[in-house]
């Protein structure tokens, strides 16, 4: 094991506090295992940063992955555990059956979701890890099947961290390095020892700074400026009115890659190598997008904004018409295109549907059209959409062709291109994030312009429409859901195309017929402004903000701008006391939609007093939400001070229309109060309600939170196993490797039977001799015609196991061979008992030389038989093996009491003769014979009788000590017999 020493640059980086340091976090799958261990052979001990692995694993198997890995590094390995907090140079291993994550530097074990979609457990914690470290998160994939990390390695590079992922030359596995090299989110692609080289190269370097954008320094304004115009030049994007603190963010990351420290030099490397500016201008527009993100702002549009705008272009026949700004890879729209099918298959309603996406990425825009997206948006999508609106192979989900076909993905400059019209919806989630003041103002005012008077506004969840609330009406706070609102002036916008050329160069005959219908219409509107400044009553058109959309005749006399803040509300507006009456009629107007009058109204101009007539008609024909208010003042109610009437007459006047004013005043007052307790009694109501609402949500969220991510497939965690355990299995394939040796090897037919007597395993010789072949694996033995017929072997064998005893039986082969059938029980380590082997052994030769001693044996026992003389066969004890019939007969003995016994014990011990006892003994030991050895003795059988011994060794082949032969002539009589010579 190696030790990667720091790179000599790095003596001067920075020393990062005791509680800010780099946390790697490193996913792996199949062949993981082996990666880990080349990478931590080459990774120095001492570089400041903390190793997290993340691994799939079989959550039903206890790890050892840990242990595994303590002897490949001198820094301490663990396996990680709740509220565990993260040490620099140590190692923490993932346990089984759980996802991890990180929350100010301390591990937390999560439960894994209870779904049949494979567990996204790496994409989970670098998820957790980017959001909770930022720009020292560090992120690495190695070897593995299927494409889970991509997500998280997005989120580490958006937050400014660094991504690095296994070569495919080096990966075992090499789906998951594969597929995150090909979104793009990955900075450096190395074997896993050159990706330690590369850590210990950045150690100390990588930025110890908050999560927060930092701030631009005031010295690197100069060159930020710099860098903003390489970066138009090259690709025609003027990013000086973003947000500078994002972009420098990005761009401090690149600065890390490269090991720069200053902007300066950035910019001079930007000016030498025009490829970075590529890849910095493609990190400046990552954006983390996913399938339904957010699901309550999905449920929200299902629930409240589609079936309205299905209503109203149902009703007028019109396509709905959608536009996605900043659609990055195209999983926005093509959620919201799903959402608006189930609403409208709900509905019953089939309408045409138009969905604009636009992003600046080209890259991104065409990765959307393709619609082919990695495993990993089974987290956010729901079976049942994945299985209707994808089709699924090995590169991934395919969306249908009828969803592809509603979204239409171009690319646009939202801030600079003439955007859609006649639009229903926008959604514009976390683009507005990324733009300064200046480019928000000119953005949401163009969003204004595209959407038709009753569209919907989406933003994302850290963004809102801010000083804009006059040209949007909020809908729902919480998912920033707004309405257009109608204004008052129609806003100037900047994209705006010239007139055509064709037009401009026509001839001059052409220029004048055309004019002649623009004349006639201009004249015609000339018309309809004097009518409307002469006749037109004063009036004006208003939402139901009482807010004015449009002035119409003189309405100076009843209406002013009030001091303070520029507002066109109509109360604001409204001289004198006509703001109480116009709030009470209105109102009126707004519960009944019906047009309500009120006549008499004193409004003070001064000294004098006029009497006004107001008129309230809504607008729901032509324009529903807006209504006209009409003011009149009554002909010849002007009152003036030196008129001719009588004093008394004026007081009495004045007085009345003092107590009127006071009346009118005193059920305007009474009507708030009224209005007021009612609307406290709903607030109070709706406040109990949004309390009870808030902690369903809360519970709501934390169940879809946890059921967000879900369980890696059954092939992945086995794969895992497998590799967890190599090191066993290395040791079981050895000892597998050693028994087939063992078994092929040994010349004796073996049969190995489970206990169901079902062939387990066999030797080739047992293949040969048996005709079993590997069909046969698997089968009962009593099913199967064996070469050598044993009966009852099936019955004999279960006795084995049954009795655990072992048998031994003789069976003969069709060739006629014989073999010794011996059955033993199966045994395993710890004695259980699991079967039955059964050796055949070929024993016929054996079979056949004792079938041919014995034959060898009776011939030469007939011979011995049919000899006249008295024959005794004696061992090296001369002990008597045999006695022919001669032998009994002569001496009148049973074969009882010969057999078996000392020669010297024979008879009363007439056969103890010293000398005849030497000779035989010498035969014994030295194979001498002898001959004619007369013995005279008195027998007790048969008298006394004189005979001639010989002796002679049997099997001298077999060398001493021998079988005597010893033969007796002259038991019968006398004759013919020399006295012994003693």
């Amino acid at each position: 094991m190696s030790e990667q020493n720091h790179d000599p640059d790095d003596r001067d980086a920075p020393v990062l506090p005791r509680w800010e340091f780099p946390i790697v976090g490193i996913g792996a799958s199949a062949g993981g295992l082996e990666a880990f261990n080349e990478f931590l052979d080459h990774l120095a001990p001492d570089l400041g940063m903390a190793y997290v692995l993340v691994q799939h694993l079989d959550p039903k198997h206890h790890s050892i992955l840990a242990s595994l890995l303590a002897g490949r590094t001198h820094m301490p390995v663990s396996e990680a555990g709740d509220g565990m907090r993260v040490e620099r140079d140590h190692v923490y291993v993932i346990p089984p059956n759980t996802n991890l994550a990180i929350l100010g530097g301390v591990l937390h074990l999560m439960p894994p979701a209870e779904t049949r979609a494979p567990q996204l457990t790496v994409d989970y914690f670098l998820r957790s890890l980017a959001q909770d470290q930022g720009s020292r998160a560090i992120g690495v994939i190695l070897s593995g099947a299927a494409s889970d990390g991509v997500t998280g390695m997005k989120m580490i590079k958006t937050e400014g961290g660094i991504t690095f992922a296994e070569d495919q030359d080096s990966a075992r596995y090499s789906s998951m390095p594969e597929a995150a090299i090909a979104s793009g989110y990955v900075d450096f692609v190395l074997p896993p020892a050159e990706i330690a080289h590369e850590l210990a190269r950045l150690a100390g370097r990588v930025a110890a700074t908050p999560r927060e954008a930092p701030a631009v320094p005031p010295a690197d304004e100069r060159h930020l400026d710099k860098l903003f115009i390489l970066l138009r030049r090259r690709t025609g994007v003027d990013f000086a009115q973003y947000k500078h603190t994002t972009i420098h963010r990005r761009i401090q990351r690149r600065m890390l890659v490269h090991r720069l420290d200053r902007l300066a030099d950035y910019v001079r490397l930007l000016q030498e190598r025009p490829a970075e500016i590529d890849t910095l201008y493609n990190e400046i527009l990552i954006n983390v997008t996913a399938f339904f993100r957010d699901p309550a702002v999905f449920d929200a549009l299902a629930r409240e904004i589609l079936p309205r705008i299905i209503e109203r272009c149902a009703g007028g026949g019109d396509p709905v018409r959608i536009w996605v700004p900043g659609c990055s890879t195209g999983e926005e729209p093509y959620s919201i295109a799903i959402a608006l099918l189930e609403c409208l298959d709900e509905a019953g309603v089939h309408l045409p549907i138009q969905i604009f996406a636009t992003d600046i990425d080209t890259h991104a825009i065409n990765t959307a059209r393709a619609g082919l997206f990695p495993d990993s948006i089974a987290a956010d999508v729901s079976p049942a959409r994945l299985a209707r609106h994808f089709t699924h192979d090995e590169q991934g989900y395919l969306i249908s062709k009828q969803i592809r076909d509603m979204c239409l993905f171009a690319k646009q400059n939202v801030v600079k291109d003439p955007p859609f019209s006649r639009l229903d919806l926008i959604s514009c989630r976390n683009l507005l994030i990324y733009l300064g003041p200046v480019l928000q103002k000119k953005v949401l005012a163009l969003f204004h312009y595209a959407l038709k008077p009753a569209g919907f506004l989406l933003l994302g969840s850290a963004e809102t429409i801010g000083k804009h609330a006059d040209m949007y009406r909020t809908l729902d706070t919480k998912h920033k859901i707004y309405a257009k609102k109608a204004i008052a002036a129609t806003l100037q916008l900047d994209f705006s195309a010239p007139l055509s050329a064709s037009f401009s160069v026509a001839e001059p005959a052409a220029r004048e017929r055309a004019a002649l219908p623009l004349a006639g219409r201009d004249l015609t509107k000339a018309v309809d402004r004097l009518l409307m400044k002469r006749y037109c009553p004063a009036s004006v058109v208003i939402n139901e903000q009482m807010d004015i959309v449009q002035f119409r005749g003189q309405t100076g006399e009843f209406l002013e701008p009030a001091p303070g803040e520029a507002s066109f509300n109509l109360l604001r507006m409204a001289r004198g006391a006509l703001a109480m009456e116009l709030r009470e009629i209105v109102g009126e107007a707004f519960r009944t939609r019906a047009g309500t009058r009120k006549e008499g109204i004193a409004l003070r101009r001064g000294d004098e007093t006029l009497l006004v007539e107001v008129e309230v008609s809504p607008l729901e024909s032509a324009a529903p939400g807006f209504f006209l208010v009409v003011f009149r003042a009554a002909h010849g109610a002007t009152l003036a001070p030196g008129s001719a009437s009588a004093p008394g007459a004026q007081h009495e006047e004045r007085l009345a229309m003092l107590e009127h004013e006071l009346a009118t005043t005193r059920e305007y007052l009474q009507s708030v109060i009224e209005q007021d307790e009612t609307i406290n009694e709903e607030l109070r109501s709706a406040n109990e309600e949004i309390l009870s609402s808030n902690e369903e949500l809360q519970s709501t969220n934390e169940e879809l939170e946890t059921a967000k991510e879900e369980l890696q497939s059954v092939n992945e965690e086995l794969s895992t196993v497998n590799e967890e355990l190599e090191t066993r299995n290395r040791e079981l394939s050895q000892l597998n490797n050693d028994l087939s040796n063992l078994l092929g090897s040994v010349n004796v037919p073996i049969v190995i039977l489970g206990t169901d007597l079902r062939i387990r395993r066999y030797t080739p010789l047992a293949g040969k001799h048996l005709n079993l072949d590997d069909r046969d694996i698997g089968r009962a033995i009593g099913d199967i015609e064996l070469g050598i017929r044993v009966p009852d072997l099936p019955k004999r064998i279960t006795q084995v196991i049954d009795t655990v005893t072992v048998q031994e039986i003789e069976g003969q082969a069709r060739d006629g061979r014989w073999y010794s059938i011996r059955v033993r029980p199966y045994k395993t380590i710890e004695s259980r008992l699991e079967g039955a082997v059964v050796a055949f052994v070929d024993i016929d030769d054996t079979k056949r030389a004792l079938q041919m001693a014995q034959e060898a044996r009776d011939y030469a026992q007939g011979i011995v038989n049919a000899v006249r003389h008295p024959l005794l066969v004696l061992d090296k004890n001369l002990k008597v093996v045999s006695a022919n019939p001669a032998f009994l007969d002569t001496f009148r003995v049973a074969p009882l009491e010969t057999v078996g016994n000392l020669l010297y014990h024979l008879g009363n011990g007439q056969w103890g003769i010293p000398r005849l006892r030497k000779a035989l003994e010498g035969v014994c030991t030295h194979g001498e014979g002898f001959e004619d050895f007369v013995v005279e003795h008195d027998f007790e059988a048969i008298g006394r009788r004189r005979v001639r011994i010989s002796g002679r060794p049997i099997d001298a082949a077999t060398g001493p000590p021998f079988l005597v032969l010893m033969q007796i002539e002259g038991g019968a009589d006398n004759a013919g017999l020399a006295p012994d010579k003693e």
